[in-house]
C-alpha cells in the first residue's frame, strides 16, 4: 500500500442508510393484509435490497420490493425464496415489519424498545459468530407501518439500528483507493473485486469481506470466517463492505456495526476498511474509499461487558426526513392508480374484511367467477344485479326484450329520465351500460330477446324465430352457472325451468305480488348430476344422486321446483286481463327485499359442501344438519310485507312437474325442440304427459265436502 498521509483524528461520522419502498411492495402488502393476515399484528420477516454506490452523484437506497414479503398462501415457495435471494445489484438483508390496525396504535409504537431488541438480535449474532456466517445480519433493519386500505395511504418509518461505540471510533484518514495502493496493488484489487461481485450469488450477495494483500501485491477477497487465515505472513488486512453512500468523506451506514463486530470478535483497535462501490458495475477505485479508524473500549468498560450477559450497546438508528428531522412518513398511492383498480379495489374491501372476523372460511374466488344470467331486467333483474356486484361476481348477463319507459327509472335502480327518451333504449343493453358506469370491471353483457312461453301459440311462420330463440336460451343456460328467474309472467318461467333441470344448474326464483313475495332455489335436476360440482363432498353425493327423481336418497328426497305445486300446466297470463292485472304492482319496498334475499340464497349455495344438492333447512333443522358459516340455507323465502314477516318453507319434487319432472326432461332430451314447439301451442300436451289430467280427473270424482268460509287472505302472488 502507498504511504499513508498523517492528519489529525476526528471522530469518525457515517453517512445515514436511506430507504425507498416500491409501490408493488404497499400493494402486495394491501393483499397479504386484506387475504391473510386480517387482525394478525404479529411481526413479519421481510427482506431488504442494497448494492454499493454506482453513482457519484447518488447514494444507493435500501429498497422493499414486491418479492421482499414472504409469500401468500398458495403461492410457490421455491419461486418466492429464489426472488429472495437477489443478485449482485441486489443484496438481500434480513428486516422485520410491524404493520398496525390502527393509526393510533402505529403512533403509540414503542420505538425505543423495537431498536433496543433489533439491536440485541445484531449483538447476539456478533457474539455467537453467527455474523461470521452470514454477514447480511449487520444490516438488519426495522419498518413500522400502518396500511390505510381505504384510502390507498401508508404511514412508515424505518429504522436501519447501528451499534454505538462507547467511545467513539476516530478517522485517523480517509482518501480514494486509487490513493492508497501501488499500481500492481490497485490492478490486482480491481480484478479480484469484480471476480468476487461476478461470482456465484453466494459470494456476490455477501456485503461485508475481508481483503488481504500479500507481499507480491497479489489480493485475496475472503469472507469473514477465514479471518485467522489471513493473520501473519505479511499480509496487510482491510475489512470491506459494500458501500451504498457516494459521498467522498463518509463512508456509508454499514460500516457502524462492521467496527462494533471487529471490536467485539478480534480485540482490533486500529482498523484499515475498504468502502466498496462500483461504476457501470465494475469496481471503481477512485469513488471507493479506504479509512483508518481507531476503536476501543476502555479495560474496565471490556471487564464489565463480558461479566454481563444481558448487556447491549446503546443503538440509533430511526431514519430522518429530508429535512433531517425525526419524523414518520406517508405516501398515497391514490392519485397515481389506475381509477378501476381504485374501485376494484374498494368494492373487494368490504368482502375482505368480513373474513377478518366474521367470516374466515367466505370464498371470494367462487364468488368473483361464476356467471350469472338474470332473465328480466326488470325491477328484480335491476335490484339482483347490483346486490351480485356488491357480493363481488364480476360476470353478469341480463336477458330482457323490453324497453325502458317513463315509469321505470323510480322503482328500477339501473334506469334514468335518458333511457326512456325516443322511445326507450332496450332494457338489457341500457341496464348493462349502467353496471359499468356504477363498476367499469364488471364482465356484463346485455341480451335482448323474448322467452318463449307455453300458451302463447308460434305461428307457422314465426317458428324458425322462436326455434331459434329456444336454442339461444339453451346455450346461455349451459355457459352460465346460475340462472335467476326474475320474470313478470309465470310461463315466462317454464322453459328456463326446464333447461335448468336438464343440465343442473343452479336456479333460484324471485316473484312478487302486491305486499308479499316468495324466494326459492330450485332442486338438483333428475337426471344428470352436475359436472360443475367442485368439492370432493359434492362429488360423492352427486355420484350417489344419478337418476334421481323423487325416491329418497341418503334419506332426503329431491327439492322441487318452482313448478312442483302446480296441478296445471303454465299458460298464458297476461292475455285479458285489465292494465293493472299485466303490470306487476307491487309495494316499493318488495323488490329489494326479494332481491337481497335471492342473491344471499346463491352465496349461501356456493358456500356449501355439497352446493346445489344442499337439503332444505330452516330454523328447527339446522342444529341438525351442522351450522354452515353463513347460517341456515332454505328451499323457500316467503315474506309479507302487511304483516312484516317472513317463513321458510320446503317442498320437495313432485313426479307430476311439468318443468322438472323425469319425464318431462327425459322427453326433452328425446325429441329435443319439437318438444319444446309442442309444449308452448298446447299447454295441455305437458297436462298428459305428466299425469296432471288423469290427476284432476280422479279429483273430480271425488265427493269433497267443501268449507263454505273464504280465505280473505289467500296469497296470490304465485
Amino acid at each position: 500500500m502507498a504511504e499513508e498521509s498523517s492528519s489529525p483524528s476526528v471522530l469518525l461520522q457515517f453517512a445515514p442508510f436511506q430507504s425507498a419502498v416500491d409501490d408493488g411492495f404497499w400493494r402486495r402488502l394491501s393483499s397479504l393484509k386484506l387475504d391473510t393476515l386480517g387482525i394478525d399484528q404479529s411481526p413479519i420477516p421481510i427482506t431488504g435490497f442494497y448494492a454499493p454506490c454506482s453513482n457519484p452523484q447518488v447514494s444507493n437506497y435500501l429498497t422493499l420490493l414486491p418479492e421482499s414479503l414472504p409469500p401468500e398462501a398458495g403461492e410457490e415457495a421455491s419461486v418466492r425464496g429464489t426472488l429472495s435471494l437477489g443478485n449482485r445489484n441486489r443484496c438481500p438483508v434480513p428486516g422485520i415489519l410491524y404493520n398496525t390496525n390502527t393509526l393510533e396504535s402505529y403512533r403509540a409504537i414503542d420505538k425505543r424498545s423495537l431498536l433496543k431488541a433489533e439491536a440485541k438480535k445484531i449483538w447476539e449474532e456478533i457474539n455467537s459468530g453467527k455474523a461470521e456466517e452470514d454477514s447480511a445480519v449487520l444490516s438488519r433493519f426495522l419498518l413500522i407501518s400502518f396500511a390505510d386500505l381505504k384510502k390507498w395511504s401508508f404511514h412508515y418509518w424505518f429504522a436501519f439500528p447501528a451499534l454505538v461505540l462507547d467511545p467513539p471510533a476516530t478517522l485517523v484518514n480517509l482518501q480514494p483507493a486509487t490513493q492508497c495502493f501501488t499500481l500492481e496493488e490497485a490492478e490486482s484489487l480491481s480484478a479480484a473485486c469484480n471476480k468476487w461481485r461476478s461470482s456465484s450469488l453466494t459470494a456476490a450477495d455477501v456485503p461485508f469481506f475481508l481483503v488481504s494483500i500479500a507481499s507480491d501485491s497479489n489480493v485475496a477477497i475472503r469472507p469473514l470466517r477465514d479471518w485467522a487465515v489471513c493473520q501473519g505472513d505479511g499480509q496487510k488486512l482491510l475489512f470491506g463492505f459494500y458501500d451504498p453512500c457516494n459521498l467522498p468523506n463518509n463512508p456509508g451506514w454499514p460500516l457502524r456495526n462492521f467496527l462494533a463486530l471487529i471490536c467485539a470478535r478480534w480485540n482490533m483497535e486500529k482498523v484499515c476498511f475498504l468502502c466498496y462501490r462500483e461504476k457501470h458495475g465494475f469496481a471503481d477505485l477512485g469513488l471507493s474509499l479506504v479509512g483508518e479508524a481507531l476503536i476501543s473500549v476502555p479495560q474496565g468498560r471490556a471487564a464489565e461487558i463480558g461479566k454481563d450477559p444481558q448487556y447491549v450497546p446503546n443503538a440509533v438508528g430511526w431514519e430522518l426526513n429530508i429535512e433531517k428531522k425525526m419524523v414518520s412518513r406517508r405516501i398515497s398511492l391514490a392519485q397515481s392508480m389506475d381509477p378501476t383498480r381504485l374501485a376494484i379495489s374498494a368494492a373487494d374491501l368490504n368482502l375482505k374484511l368480513m373474513r377478518w372476523r366474521a367470516l374466515p372460511s367466505l370464498n371470494l374466488n367462487s364468488l368473483s367467477t361464476i356467471k350469472c344470467l338474470l332473465l328480466g331486467a326488470g325491477t328484480l333483474g335491476c335490484q339482483v344485479a347490483r346486490m351480485l356486484m356488491a357480493w363481488g361476481v364480476r360476470k353478469i348477463t341480463l336477458l330482457d326484450s323490453g324497453r325502458v319507459a317513463m315509469s321505470n327509472p323510480l322503482r328500477q335502480s339501473l334506469y334514468t329520465f335518458d333511457d326512456c327518451l325516443n322511445g326507450g333504449n332496450m332494457k338489457s343493453v341500457a341496464a348493462v351500460n349502467s353496471l359499468k358506469r356504477i363498476f367499469p370491471a364488471v364482465e356484463a353483457e346485455g341480451v335482448v330477446m323474448a322467452i318463449p312461453m307455453p300458451g302463447h301459440p308460434v305461428p307457422p311462420q314465426a317458428e324458425n324465430s322462436v326455434l331459434e330463440d329456444c336454442r339461444r336460451l339453451q346455450d346461455l343456460i349451459a355457459s352460465h352457472d346460475v340462472v335467476f328467474l326474475l320474470t313478470d309472467t309465470r310461463e315466462s318461467r317454464w322453459l328456463p325451468t326446464l333447461l335448468c333441470a336438464n343440465s343442473n344448474k343452479i336456479a333460484i326464483t324471485a316473484a312478487l305480488g302486491f305486499d308479499s313475495y316468495v324466494v326459492m332455489r330450485h332442486g338438483a335436476g333428475p337426471l344428470t348430476c352436475s359436472s360443475d360440482v367442485k368439492s370432493e363432498a359434492e362429488d360423492a353425493l352427486s355420484s350417489q344422486i344419478g337418476n334421481l327423481s323423487t325416491a329418497h336418497v341418503d334419506e332426503r328426497q329431491r327439492l322441487g321446483c318452482y313448478f312442483c305445486n302446480d296441478v296445471v300446466a303454465p299458460i298464458d297470463s297476461t292475455s285479458n286481463r285489465t292494465l293493472d292485472q299485466q303490470c306487476t304492482v307491487t309495494r316499493p319496498g318488495l323488490a329489494p327485499i326479494a332481491s337481497a334475499i335471492a342473491v344471499e340464497l346463491l352465496v349461501g349455495i356456493l358456500h356449501h359442501p355439497v352446493g346445489i344438492h344442499a337439503p332444505g333447512e330452516n330454523a328447527t333443522t339446522c342444529s341438525a344438519t351442522g351450522e354452515q358459516p353463513l347460517g341456515i340455507l332454505p328451499h323457500q323465502i316467503r315474506g309479507s310485507l302487511s304483516q312484516f314477516n317472513q317463513m321458510t318453507l320446503i317442498g320437495h319434487s313432485s313426479n307430476s312437474c311439468t318443468a322438472c319432472c323425469s319425464n318431462v326432461v327425459s322427453e326433452y332430451r328425446r325429441r329435443g325442440m319439437d318438444f319444446v314447439l309442442q309444449a308452448i301451442n298446447h299447454p295441455t300436451y305437458l297436462e298428459n304427459l305428466t299425469g296432471l289430467t288423469e290427476l284432476m280427473k280422479s279429483m273430480n270424482t271425488l265427493d269433497v265436502d267443501w268449507d263454505d268460509e273464504s280465505d280473505e287472505n289467500a296469497d296470490d302472488m304465485l
